[in-house]
């Protein structure tokens, strides 16, 4: 494919409506931007990790901000920034095949190294790579420790093959925070541990996940008060970044649980960038990453059909917490390890497709959706499988869209939009079949 230049375009008159949630979750978003870029001034230091398996109450421990790259590569993509980001990286060197998360991160440092608030991002002091379900984290880290020569740390988190957590497992990632990550992170930041410090953190982590749980659970009512993928990525932004085990969590999280239960209350649906969605006709469940760079046009698609996302996987790629998993503060080391193996990515695919199944028979979806993300090889293997076994052991349709994470040249909107309208085509005749067998 010829790399061209990719202008952003100018910003819609129209501005997109926001629950008041929303609007409370990208100030919180811009103030701890404005923390890391304020660091060289502050004299704060500054922990660069991942959103899956992140430890944010471990790092907290040590005052460390935690900065988080493929949370940057969103926010550069949301910004339409990211494209020509990726190509910067593809003029470096790297790969078309290769994560355009990492690809945004690399180029982005070349051109800058500029945060969403227009201010330069400072080199990290330490790298903490706390999860290891995605290889290409690995390769990542290691690109940027060459990058900024700082140091880095390797949590090494077991596969989830067979299924389960074992003890062995929790003792494996206990002595390895213990003996290799605390100790690093006490030298490098100058802070002592101190684990009542971590305990209080972590009791504010459970309240928080409790409530995100009462929110995301709230769409097995009909209609569904909100969209637990498109809206959902608004909603798992504090807790799965760098705001969970603080009090600003548990005071978000709050807010937004209420917020839905209003809506829960009043028979309404969820609030899309134009306002209430109107008729719920469809209810999905939705696998695999969305598009960022065309989020709302993408969006738009859904909710123009009348069709609801009521539960999706990726808002769980930074911790399954429906399935009973809760921070517990009686067992702080353990409970860091249990966090890391229970992430989604890091599931086996017969896990993954229970999962979704039990989505949606219990969120009562008509059917299946995948997103297939063209540089993501730790959602996108195994997809095709997950959508036959999903198909045949709940009866509902299952079909797949493509596109890619932040590289606007795969995202082809008539190609989406067509195959959605003819999935949500195949779901009315598997409803008007299952009306005439009854």
């Amino acid at each position: 494919m010829t790399a061209t230049k990719i202008v952003t375009p100018k910003a819609a008159a129209k501005d997109v409506e926001k629950d008041l949630s929303m609007r409370k979750q990208k100030a919180m978003m811009a103030a701890h931007y404005d923390r890391i870029t304020s660091a060289p001034e502050t004299g704060s230091k500054t922990c660069c990790t991942f959103v899956p398996g992140n430890l944010n109450e471990l790092i907290m421990c040590f005052d460390l901000l935690n900065n988080l790259p493929e949370v940057n590569a969103i926010q550069a993509g949301l910004r339409r920034a990211s494209g020509n980001f990726v190509l910067e990286a593809e003029k470096i060197g790297h790969s078309e095949d290769v994560c355009t998360y990492v690809k945004s991160d690399i180029g982005m440092a070349a051109k800058g190294n500029i945060a969403p608030n227009g201010k330069k991002f400072p080199d990290p002091d330490v790298l903490l790579l706390s999860y290891t379900g995605c290889f290409t984290f690995m390769k990542w880290f290691e690109l940027l420790r060459e990058q900024y020569k700082c140091e880095t740390i390797m949590l090494h988190t077991p596969y989830m093959a067979d299924g389960k957590v074992t003890p062995n497992m929790i003792e494996y990632m206990v002595k390895q925070l213990k003996e290799e990550v605390i100790p690093k992170l006490e030298r490098i930041s100058g802070v002592k541990f101190d684990i009542d410090r971590l305990r209080e953190s972590l009791k504010q982590s459970a309240k928080a996940e409790d409530d995100l749980v009462r929110v995301l659970q709230a769409a097995k009512a009909k209609p569904s008060p909100i969209d637990a993928y498109f809206g959902g990525i608004y909603y798992i932004g504090p807790i799965f970044g760098a705001f969970r085990g603080t009090e600003d969590a548990v005071d978000y999280y709050r807010f937004l649980r209420e917020e839905v239960e209003a809506r829960l209350a009043a028979g309404q649906g969820p609030v899309t960038p134009d306002g209430d969605m109107g008729e719920e006709k469809y209810r999905l469940v939705v696998e695999g990453p969305p598009n960022y760079t065309n989020f709302r046009q993408f969006w738009k698609m859904f909710y123009e059909e009348g069709a609801v996302v009521v539960a999706s996987s990726y808002t769980k790629v930074g911790g399954v917490y429906d399935f009973g998993f809760r921070h517990d503060p009686d067992k702080p080391l353990e409970t860091l390890a249990e966090y890391c193996l229970g992430v989604y990515t890091n599931r086996s695919l017969p896990m993954r497709i229970e999962m979704l199944t039990n989505y949606v028979n219990e969120y009562q979806a008509d059917g299946l959706l995948i997103n297939s993300i063209k540089s993501c090889n730790s959602f996108s293997a195994g997809q095709l499988l997950i959508m036959r076994e999903v198909e045949k052991r709940t009866g509902k349709p299952a079909a797949f869209v493509e596109s890619d994470l932040v590289d606007p040249r795969y995202f082809s909107a008539a190609n989406i939009k067509n195959r959605l309208e003819s999935y949500l085509q195949m779901v009315e005749q598997k409803r008007a079949g299952g009306r005439a067998a009854a």
